[in-house]
């Protein structure tokens, strides 16, 4: 999404959020986690350029590795239903988790991130600086993916192994070709320039479905300011053989995050329109769909935000849990928070950054990293991610 030039104060006590946490996951299965040591710098890698995190409770700057005062089980992790059996049964996305970990900083907006299992990386977005970061999790070596990325935002990976990028200032998506070539795969609609594609996902038959609201276009500091030629703020799907591009939903007042249940059978949307009123939606809507026939139908919200913070980017469990980022209102709100797939939550991730983005990451695809402001935060989960990044 976009990020204003001063960020809030993010300070989080994980003591004073909403849900009681005193037996949070009481007999959770201890799971042995890591910290992550940068490693120093080369010619074609970025220094950590200091602690430059977002302002926590304490006079110290956040250092890389898991956050201060973590312990089994960690209060960042709050469960929902903490009356219950506090082991799988109440929140078993976090069961047998350790430490939330902040594993690299240096950032001025981090958004889209992806994970490529063949070379066991994270590429994700630092939108303000241009470029596209690498994140490898095997060293925790980090390093400029490229630059300028025509301040991307959201990223994905089809079914071929190619990178899917949305560009604010190119105002297009284009997929990175396995020879390191760009391809443009969409630019425009009906002749007219499209706003600002923000976040992509990629179906198993090839179609490529993605948002396109107008932040990317608001002014200089994550793209080019420009005036909106589209009239609405759409949805659109890509067929994978012609190429054409349609309207699948056109009733956004800000089309944001997108994302696939594991069947293909719900498709997720975000609608962030919190940023332009306060009467306007913070949430997620859910919609039957046919990826196919790019047919969509029966939508209706699946999870209210709690104003004034909204939801940026999500992804799927191998479950059909929606996890979501949560950020740009109350400082106590700051995280994810992860969803049953019938809209009940079951629990939050508390991140001492606004959290634009997610994703589902690591050898056994239950790493969830974490896109938060100014760094990247990781944990391990009990859950896995959904094939469909």
């Amino acid at each position: 999404m976009t990020n204003p030039a001063n960020l809030p104060d993010t300070s989080v006590d994980p003591r004073s959020a909403g849900l009681d946490r005193r037996n949070l996951l009481r007999g959770a299965t201890a799971l042995a986690a890591t910290a992550v040591t940068m490693k120093t710098a080369s010619a074609a890698s970025v220094a950590p350029l200091g602690q430059t995190g977002a302002p926590t409770l304490s006079t110290e700057p956040l250092p890389l590795g898991p956050l201060p005062g973590s312990r089994y089980p960690d209060s960042h992790l709050e469960s929902a239903k903490p009356k219950l059996s506090f082991g799988p049964s109440d929140f078993p996305a976090f069961a047998g988790t350790m430490a939330v970990e902040r594993v690299a900083t240096g950032f001025r907006w981090a958004e889209g991130p992806v994970y490529f299992a063949a070379g066991r990386y994270v590429l994700f977005s630092d939108i303000p600086n241009n470029r596209i970061m690498r994140f490898s999790e095997d060293d925790g070596h980090l390093s400029v993916y490229r630059q300028p990325s025509m301040n991307s935002n959201g990223n994905t990976i089809d079914r071929e192994g190619r990178l899917i990028t949305c560009e604010h200032s190119g105002r297009r998506i284009t997929r990175t070709e396995l020879d390191g070539s760009i391809t443009i795969i969409a630019d425009k609609y009906n002749g007219k320039k499209l706003n600002s594609p923000n976040d992509a996902v990629v179906a198993s038959d090839g179609s490529i479905w993605f948002t396109d609201p107008v932040y990317g276009i608001g002014g200089y500091y994550e793209g080019i300011k420009a005036e909106p030629e589209q009239e609405k703020k759409n949805v659109y799907r890509m067929d994978p053989k012609s190429g054409d591009i349609k309207v699948v939903v056109d009733d956004f007042v800000e089309p944001n995050g997108i994302t696939f249940s594991p069947d293909e059978k719900k498709l997720y949307v975000i609608d962030t329109g919190f940023t332009d009123g306060p009467d306007n939606p913070s949430h997620i809507r859910v919609f039957d769909v046919d990826v196919g026939s790019g047919k969509v139908s029966n939508g209706k919200v699946f999870a209210e935000m709690p104003k004034p913070s909204i939801t940026d980017g999500m992804r799927c469990d191998t479950a059909g849990r929606v996890w979501c980022s949560v950020g740009w209102g109350d400082p106590k709100e700051d995280g994810v928070r992860c969803y049953t797939p019938d809209g009940e939550l079951l629990g939050k991730i508390h991140i001492p950054e606004t959290v634009a983005n997610l994703c589902f990451g690591g050898q056994q695809r239950n790493r969830l990293y974490i896109c938060g402001s100014t760094s990247l935060y990781a944990v391990y989960t009990g859950v896995q991610g959904a094939m469909k990044p």
